[in-house]
């Protein structure tokens, strides 16, 4: 199994993700965002598994800084916008052997273990 994680290293969320997966025994591969930001082709795919509206982070001052108007966009609007600004994904996200498979991780922990195939 591959399991990639992409994030910040800062993230509160990616630490909490981090060290549960680290008490876990389950190896990943980090990838940072801000240095590595993912293709459009890559966002495309993540967006056609788990839709855009979950990897929105509304939380962050990039999202803060978009018009009105982004609660109207498509899933194809928010490809582009993802694309523009890796900090508009929400964090972490998940991808297991090329797949998107979650992103967040506030969900229940026996969720966790089933959409990351453990």
């Amino acid at each position: 199994m591959s399991l990639k994680v992409y994030g910040i290293p800062n993230c509160g969320t990616c630490k909490k993700a981090f060290a549960w997966l680290e008490s876990n025994g389950v190896d990943y591969e980090f990838i940072n965002t801000k240095e590595q930001a993912p293709e459009k082709s890559q966002i495309e795919a993540w967006v056609a598994a788990l839709t855009a509206r979950p990897m929105r982070n509304t939380s962050g001052k990039s999202y803060r800084t978009l018009g009105e108007e982004k609660k109207e966009w498509s899933d194809a609007q928010w490809v582009d916008a993802f694309a523009a600004d890796a900090m508009l994904l929400k964090r972490p996200l998940f991808e297991k052997d090329g797949n998107a498979v979650l992103v967040g991780f506030r969900a229940k922990e026996d969720e966790i273990r089933t959409k990351l195939g453990l």
